[in-house]
């Protein structure tokens, strides 16, 4: 099968493999066990995950929070930042266009927090306004939490600048990264980004690791209690192969994301040129531009994305947007909030290639896919 749906989740490196394997068999300790070899084993092997991920991101050791992914991640900035006692009548403001770890963690804050919730429109492309962004902070948003890359079009904001409006604002800036981070340049401190987080599975590390990156002088509610760990920022046993797993994962990418990216975009470009050449009523959703180079989300017109994924399902792996809405047939509310109708967000389908993508994968891919569409249209 060939795989172009990085974008969900990227297959574990080998050399990440490799590293963790050990703390499955022979340094097995708990990190937090401090009276004997195999914790001081344990937390030796945390603390170099730590570090590589630092450099990786170019911060601090310590303003690294690890988590169990993204998600949660994303859960600990948000309600972290508006307590149950101090958070009625403050402001949130964020994107029609985030994933959904961000949407539902503000609907919950709304329901249960009473936190109101701004959602700021984007274009046709899935681009905002700065100076809407700017208008549209109250004195009362204690937070802005807008995505670096779009999961679903691959569209990049231009977080530096957001974050410039929000540290005039005098507002906290939260950044989802989980896409961008290990597959291009993610500085946060030099971007000026208050919160950010990643998650190991989407560069190239295994599934059950995340962070969260916390500047220097932010403090959270913690929202798993039970425990010291994570400098009593997120209680709970650390999971020792999975953060190795993550640090290999983020040392492998300081290597190579300059690389993967060249590569991927070219692929990405041979993609849509042959598509464009041999299918008519094909084209890009969103921003051809400024965006990431391994993802192209396509409209094929008169199709319904459903039939064709299933179509191509055996052979090419691809999908329809964010693996967390996959159990339910709906428009993608990415592509509803940039315009698109129901239809058309129905009969679009999103291509993410990796780092093991070959330009034959691409061709053969292509050759099936033009087939497939040929065969449903007619």
């Amino acid at each position: 099968m060939i795989y172009l749906d990085h974008n969900a989740t990227t297959p574990p490196d080998e050399e990440v493999i490799s590293a963790m394997m050990p703390y499955f068999r022979e340094f097995y300790g708990n990190a937090s066990s401090r009276t004997h070899l195999h914790g001081w084993d344990a937390r030796e092997a945390i603390d170099l995950a730590r570090q590589q991920l630092a450099d990786l991101l170019q911060v601090r050791p310590r303003e690294l929070v690890f988590t169990s992914g993204a998600t949660e991640a994303v859960n600990l900035a948000l309600r972290g930042l508006f307590p149950p006692d101090d958070s009625k009548g403050t402001r949130l403001l964020t994107l029609k266009t985030e994933h959904k770890a961000v949407l539902d963690t503000c609907l919950w804050l709304e329901n249960h927090q009473g936190v109101h919730i701004d959602y700021l429109e984007t274009d046709a492309q899935g681009h905002i306004s700065l100076q809407h962004l700017a208008k549209a902070i109250k004195p009362q948003t204690r937070l802005v939490a807008i995505m670096l890359a779009n999961n679903e079009t691959g569209l990049i904001h231009p977080v530096r600048e957001i974050a410039e409006i929000c540290r005039q604002a005098e507002t906290t800036f939260f950044c989802d990264a989980t896409q961008a981070v290990g597959k291009m340049e993610v500085h946060p401190e030099t971007l000026g980004i208050d919160m950010l987080a990643c998650s190991a599975h989407k560069m190239y590390g295994p599934k059950g690791a995340g962070a969260l990156y916390l500047r220097k002088g932010l403090t959270l509610t913690p929202q798993m209690t039970g425990g010291g760990q994570e400098r009593k920022r997120r209680a709970g046993t650390l999971n020792v192969p999975a953060i190795v797993g993550f640090g290999k994962a983020a040392e492998l990418a300081a290597k190579r994301h300059a690389k993967d990216r060249k590569k991927t975009e070219r692929l990405r470009n041979l993609l849509e040129k042959i598509l464009f050449e041999s299918l008519p009523g094909v084209s890009v959703n969103g921003c051809t531009k400024h965006r990431l180079p391994h993802v192209s989300n396509l409209r094929f017109e008169g199709i319904e994305s459903e039939d064709l994924m299933l179509a191509l399902s055996t052979k090419v792996a691809v999908s329809s947007g964010s693996a967390c809405n996959s159990a339910e047939v709906l428009p993608s509310h990415v592509l509803l909030a940039m315009g698109l109708s129901e239809e058309e967000a129905l009969s679009s389908i999103r291509f993410s290639l990796g780092r093991h993508t070959r330009e034959e994968d691409i061709r053969r891919a292509c050759e099936l896919l033009i087939q497939a569409v040929k065969r449903l249209r007619s």
